[in-house]
């Protein structure tokens, strides 16, 4: 394994998704398009940390059976390491079904994923505790046993690893409970984050904002008010980097402390090769004192909450969007630029993702991605700050 790289401990998954091309009737076949896709959260942010120019180290179990192998072949064919993928043949692959209907929305949805409970034991983890101890950062998603994750960010905090956390679904962020004292930065989306600021609290006071309310409707203001109680509760709980995904409406960066607190130390980056590329056509393009949103927080800031908005995309599909965010984030983070840089990256990388087919782009423009990282970082707004004076 090479140096400074982060290690990505979550699900590797076959995505089957079947697709009509007219309405279904319950009962009988119907005519469409049935695609498969390599998928899994935490395997598509490391997909995408890789097409950025970063080497992530992915631990994870998958089988030997047709799922599996296509899996596997796609990560030795991309130069990644295998060391940390444990393939048995005992293992069932997770696969997750996707049924849509004629709009592109999901109409049900088959997931076999229990073979990641089962078989991404802490005894395997803690088999790569060593590759933590250059790691720039740990991500783990959410699809890791109650008893892994908690193993996973123990080894984190004994070898002075930063802890990402990545919901996966609104019961799987329950989870967040064992591990929030562990955890600096956290990715929900606006209904994972009600569940982990319910289960954080030990109560059910927050509502998922589409029960009472269209969204729509709201200004960006008005949104973040209506989720600042939730983001309040995972900050108290010692979440550092609170980033709520907006889908079309952006993402929320909440935290507590400047955005400088948050940069990887400088002998823990990867600034070679291709990451090297992105730091200095990132720095190039959005030095952090030319916005005057970075400056004003710079200043005195002890909480903060920055809007960034989304970019205009010719969306074919939005399955990967969110992991891609966070992709581009991770590598971004790594590389040594900060927390501001690196959402404005992770927004550019995730309007690269909406345009293509596959969960993760087979390429991204880098020129482009800093020109829509700049975008993003001059039309974001400060939504909220309190000074520690």
């Amino acid at each position: 394994m090479q140096s400074h790289e982060a290690v990505i401990i979550g699900g590797m998954v076959l995505d089957i998704h079947a697709i009509p091309s007219i309405h279904a009737n319950p009962g009988t076949t119907t005519p469409g398009k049935v695609y498969y896709f390599r998928g899994g959260v935490a395997r598509n942010i490391a997909e995408c940390m890789s097409k950025l120019g970063a080497k992530p180290f992915m631990i994870s179990a998958i089988g030997s059976d047709m799922a599996g192998n296509l899996l596997w072949e796609h990560w030795k064919s991309a130069d990644l390491s295998t060391e940390g993928i444990l393939k048995d043949k005992d293992i069932d692959t997770p696969v997750v079904c996707n049924i849509f209907d004629v709009n592109g929305e999901v109409a049900a949805a088959v997931a076999s994923v229990e073979a990641l409970e089962k078989c991404l034991t802490p005894d395997w983890i803690l088999h790569f505790k060593h590759t933590l101890l250059s790691a720039p950062m740990l991500m783990v998603d959410a699809n890791l046993s109650c008893t892994s994750l908690e193993a996973s960010c123990k080894m984190a905090a004994d070898t002075g690893c930063p802890v990402w956390f990545e919901p996966v679904s609104v019961t799987k962020s329950r989870r967040i409970t064992s591990i929030a004292k562990y955890v600096t930065f956290a990715s929900p989306n606006e209904d994972e984050l009600v569940a982990m600021a319910n289960a954080l609290s030990g109560s059910d006071v927050f509502r998922p904002l589409k029960e009472n309310h269209n969204k729509d409707n709201f200004s960006t203001l008005s949104l973040f008010q209506m989720l600042k109680p939730a983001v309040w509760v995972l900050l108290e709980k010692g979440i550092k980097v609170v980033l709520v995904t907006l889908g079309s409406n952006g993402v929320f960066l909440c935290s507590k402390g400047g955005p400088s607190c948050f940069k990887v130390p400088v002998e823990k980056t990867n600034q070679g090769g291709f990451g090297g590329q992105l730091y200095k056509t990132v720095m190039q393009k959005c030095p952090p004192n030319s916005y005057s949103v970075f400056s004003e927080l710079e200043r005195s800031s002890h909480v903060f909450a920055v809007h960034f908005p989304s970019l205009p995309a010719s969306v074919v599909r939005l399955t990967g969007a969110g992991d891609c965010l966070v992709g581009g984030i991770l590598t971004s983070i790594c590389a040594g630029l900060d927390i501001m840089q690196s959402v404005s990256v992770g927004t550019a990388v995730a309007k690269a993702a909406v345009e293509v087919e596959a969960n993760v782009p087979s390429a991204f423009n880098l020129a482009a991605i800093a020109d829509d990282a700049k975008s993003v970082l001059s039309g974001a707004k400060v939504l909220f700050h309190q000074s520690m004076l």
